[in-house]
C-alpha cells in the first residue's frame, strides 16, 4: 500500500466548501479521507463545545477565560440537584455535518477522488469532561464523563442515520491519553490527577472502546492523539515516543470488533516546535502492536523544517517502526499564526508523497 497524506482536523479557509476545495485541490491523490476544513470558532477544537455549556441549565459557571492559555478557559460545575443530562449537551456534530457534507460530495466527484471519506472529528468524553469542569472534578466524578459519552454517542448515531456508513470515519481525538501514559511537562491539571498510569491508560483506553461501541455496526473510526496545539503551543512534550506507544497498544487491545479502525494517527512535534532529530526518540516505536490494516499517520511535517530534514526524519520513523507510515502534521493547520504556514505544510507533504511513492 502507497503512503498518503492527512489532515488532522482545521486548515484555513474562508467557508468549508473553500477549505474543502483547497485540500483537494493540494492533495487529493494522497487522501483517504477528508474533513470540512473545522473552519471558523470549531478551529478552535473544543472552545464551540465550552462556549455553548454557558446555556446549558444543568451547570453553572465557576470560572470564565479569555483561552489565552490552557488554565484560561471557562470552567463549570453541576448545579445543586442537577445532573449532567446527554440531551442538553450541544457538541454540534450534526449539525456541522448537516452543512457541510453535501459541499463535501459536490467537491469530491468534482476532483474526481471518489475513494475519499468525509471525516467528523469527535473529541473523547474524557477529554471534554476536563476541559469544561477541570482535571480534578473529571477524574473524581465518572457520571460526567458518562453523560459526555452518551452524548456523542447520540450524534455519531445521528450522522450516520444520515449517510452511508462506509462514507464518513470518525475520528477521536484526546490530548489528555498521552500524558494519562506518563508524558513528560504537562500544562494544566492533568498529569497531577491522572494517578497511575496504568490505570488510568485502561481507563482511558476503555471509554474509546465504548464510544466506538456504541456505534452502528460497521462505523469506521480513526485516533488523533494529540500533544495540544492551543494558541500553536503544546498542552504536553515528549522524552521520547514510549508513552504514544503504550497508548496505541492500549486502545488497539481493547478496541470493539465491528467497528473498523482506519488509522491512528501519532504526534511528534510539539505545536511550534519542530520534531527531535535523535533516533533514539523514536526507538519505542518497534514495540507498537498494530495490526497491518490499521494505518500509522506520523505528525511529523512541520513548517519549521527542511525538505531533506523531513526525509531524513520520514526514514528514521519508518526504520524504528519497521513498517511504511503515513504523513501528516502533528495537529491541525488552523491554529498557525500564519496561513502560509499551513499551506507550505501541505505542500511538503504532497513533496514527501511524490518522490517517495
Amino acid at each position: 500500500m502507497s503512503r498518503s497524506t492527512h489532515l488532522v482536523g482545521a486548515w484555513p479557509g474562508f467557508s468549508a466548501a473553500h477549505a474543502m476545495d483547497v485540500a483537494f485541490t493540494r492533495l487529493g491523490p494522497w487522501l483517504d479521507r477528508l474533513s470540512d476544513g473545522e473552519t471558523g470558532l470549531r478551529s478552535q477544537w473544543v472552545t464551540p463545545i465550552v462556549e455553548g455549556m454557558r446555556a446549558n441549565p444543568d451547570v453553572e459557571m465557576t470560572q470564565d477565560g479569555d483561552y489565552s492559555h490552557y488554565d484560561k478557559t471557562p470552567k463549570y460545575k453541576v448545579r445543586e440537584g442537577r445532573t449532567l443530562d446527554p440531551a442538553n449537551i450541544d457538541l454540534g456534530f450534526r449539525r456541522a455535518f448537516e452543512g457541510s457534507y453535501p459541499a463535501f460530495k459536490e467537491l469530491r466527484r468534482r476532483h474526481g477522488y471518489d475513494h475519499v471519506r468525509f471525516q467528523v472529528g469527535v473529541p473523547s468524553p474524557i477529554d471534554l469532561a476536563v476541559v469544561v469542569f477541570g482535571g480534578p472534578a473529571a477524574f473524581a466524578d465518572p457520571s460526567l464523563v458518562e453523560a459526555f459519552l452518551r452524548a456523542e454517542i447520540m450524534e455519531i448515531g445521528a450522522i450516520t442515520a444520515l449517510a452511508d456508513p462506509e462514507d464518513v470515519v470518525f475520528q477521536i481525538e484526546s490530548i489528555v491519553a498521552i500524558p494519562a501514559a506518563g508524558a513528560g511537562e504537562t500544562s494544566g491539571d492533568v498529569h497531577a490527577m491522572t494517578g497511575e498510569s496504568n490505570q488510568m491508560l485502561g481507563r482511558i483506553s476503555g471509554l474509546f472502546a465504548a464510544l466506538a461501541h456504541g456505534a452502528p455496526e460497521n462505523t469506521h473510526f480513526g485516533i488523533h492523539l494529540c500533544l495540544g496545539d492551543f494558541n500553536h503551543e503544546a498542552f504536553s512534550r515528549l522524552e521520547n515516543v514510549e508513552p504514544i506507544v503504550r497508548v496505541a497498544n492500549a486502545i488497539v487491545e481493547r478496541w470493539p470488533d465491528g467497528r473498523p479502525l482506519d488509522y491512528i494517527h501519532v504526534p511528534f512535534a510539539a505545536a511550534s516546535e519542530p520534531p527531535p532529530t535523535d533516533p533514539q526518540f523514536y526507538a519505542s516505536l518497534a514495540q507498537l502492536r498494530l495490526p497491518e490494516h490499521v494505518r500509522l499517520v506520523a505528525g511529523f511535517v512541520h513548517e519549521h523544517v527542511d525538505e531533506a530534514g523531513h526525509r531524513a526524519l520520514l526514514a528514521t520513523i519508518e526504520r524504528a517502526a519497521g513498517r511504511e507510515v503515513d504523513v501528516a502534521a502533528t495537529c491541525g493547520l488552523g491554529r498557525r499564526p500564519d496561513n502560509a504556514q499551513a499551506y507550505e505544510t501541505m505542500d511538503m507533504s504532497r513533496l514527501l508523497l511524490q518522490t517517495t511513492a
